[in-house]
């Protein structure tokens, strides 16, 4: 593996799905309830799923009922097993991930409400996963490498590599253990850079901040290829990628689990201090999972540092919050904060509730009463009791920056805690609709606005 010269300089610390895992294979429990709301946007109504024709099979074969804004429309548009993240190509067509099956598939939309005819556009690949364009270019993250294809006409020609070597499961250091090898990636509005996430090995695995490659990062790399350089540090698993309309770069970040009460106060209720423990109540709801906007050298604090929601730390049931929260010394790791200032880090500029799992981002104008933003694909947590819901949240753009979270479609999750859906990621269409992959229920919806 060529050096990844570490591009994190010292002044940068002052800048700022056991595990959330991104894979297909995300263990599942099924509480009793559904977890709480996230914070409110406009009120939604439940609408019933439109199967199209060919796309009855379950979990289709039976009602099912989501809440969008008034007035959406949602169908099943495709069926896509292990359907990941998406792309529009320059001819207005679907390109689709499934890294289970080491292939991109590509949709192409019929006449009106007709489903797409699908074929694979690009099979054989190392769990291909993130999609990018710029003109006729596309960029292709496989778990090892990024390529470059020439695209024209639904074909791909001129496969060149332009960064090699990236950390997965075959890494010789590794030995097979690597809990986010699925890598995403972003090109820059010029087209001159790419931005490529590498998540973490593990939930907490130290070890990440000082290998060769780091991991826990987001990396820089020229388009045309050569050696990448660590753009941003301590992002455990920044598998959401997207560059904003002004060309800043964004990340949604899966954060870690079990994380130790940090405060020497009494949440259980068993007359002594709690801090140091494992607490399922405090777990819950501990740490947010950010959305962030990096600049070179920025560090997200993972593993030392931990964003944290409480706007009364230490009390118990206190209120939460998600704007710019700060970090604070993880009680495992770095409790006297010696292996890592947290206070002197940058809050992240958004957050989502803890164990959200946020995968695809994009940035889009949803139009409406919503206008401009980002769009997360949130799959849904698998440690916390209840379960947090999976949903399409939108976060809007305002004043050069992305304002509080806001739900658009959720009731993917029964009142059991059962799913019969999860999304992973939304993007807009010029036709105005936005279209979701779902990579549980295998399916691409197309969801419209009313209008």
């Amino acid at each position: 593996m060529k050096s990844i010269a570490r591009a994190v300089i010292a002044g940068g610390l002052a800048l700022t799905l056991a595990a959330c895992t991104s894979s297909d294979a995300d263990p599942e429990e099924s509480p009793p309830s559904a977890a709480p709301a996230t914070p409110a946007g406009p009120e939604l109504e439940t609408t019933t799923v439109k199967a199209l024709p060919g796309t009855e099979e379950a979990p289709f074969d039976q009602p099912r009922e989501l809440q969008a804004p008034p007035g959406w429309t949602v169908s099943v548009w495709a069926r896509v097993p292990s359907a990941r993240l998406l792309a529009w190509t320059p001819d207005n067509r679907v390109l689709v991930s499934r890294p289970k099956f080491g292939d991109v598939i590509e949709l192409v939309p019929g006449e009106g409400d007709a489903a797409p005819t699908q074929r694979p556009l690009i099979e054989g690949l190392n769990q291909p996963h993130g999609l990018a364009f710029h003109g006729s270019t596309l960029y292709v993250a496989e778990s090892d490498q990024i390529d470059a294809f020439t695209y024209g006409n639904g074909k791909l020609s001129g496969k060149k590599v332009v960064v090699e070597d990236l950390p997965d499961a075959k890494s010789s250091d590794l030995k097979g253990a690597y809990a986010h090898a699925l890598k995403s990636v972003a090109v820059s509005k010029d087209g001159r850079q790419l931005y490529i996430s590498v998540g973490s090995t593990g939930n907490i695995s130290a070890e990440d901040r000082d290998s060769d490659p780091e991991r826990a990062t987001i990396l820089t790399a020229p388009a045309a290829g050569g050696d990448p350089t660590t753009f941003a540090r301590g992002v455990r698993n920044g598998t959401g990628l997207a560059i904003d309309p002004d060309g800043g770069v964004w990340t949604a970040v899966n954060h870690r689990d079990n994380l130790q009460y940090p405060h020497k106060t009494d949440i259980d209720g068993d007359g002594s201090p709690d801090n140091g423990d494992v607490i399922q109540e405090y777990v819950n709801d501990h740490p947010l999972e950010p959305l962030a906007k990096l600049t070179q050298g920025r560090d997200l604090g993972w593993p030392y540092c931990n964003p944290d929601p409480d706007l009364k730390p230490g009390e118990k049931d206190s209120p939460l919050g998600y704007t710019k929260r700060p970090l604070v010394n993880d009680d495992e790791l770095n409790p006297d904060g010696s292996k890592l200032d947290c206070a002197s880090l940058a809050p992240a500029e958004q957050g989502m509730g803890a164990h959200s799992a946020p995968l695809g981002l994009s940035f889009a104008d949803v139009g409406g009463d919503y206008g401009p933003g980002a769009l997360v694909g949130v799959h849904g947590s698998w440690n916390r009791k209840p379960p947090r819901p999976p949903e399409v949240s939108f976060f809007p753009w305002r004043n050069g920056t992305l304002d509080a979270q806001q739900t658009l479609l959720t009731g993917f999750q029964l009142e059991d805690g059962s799913r019969w859906g999860r999304p992973v990621m939304a993007i807009a269409g010029s036709d105005k609709a936005i279209y979701v992959s779902d990579d549980a229920a295998g399916a691409v919806y197309r969801v419209t606005p009313s209008t």
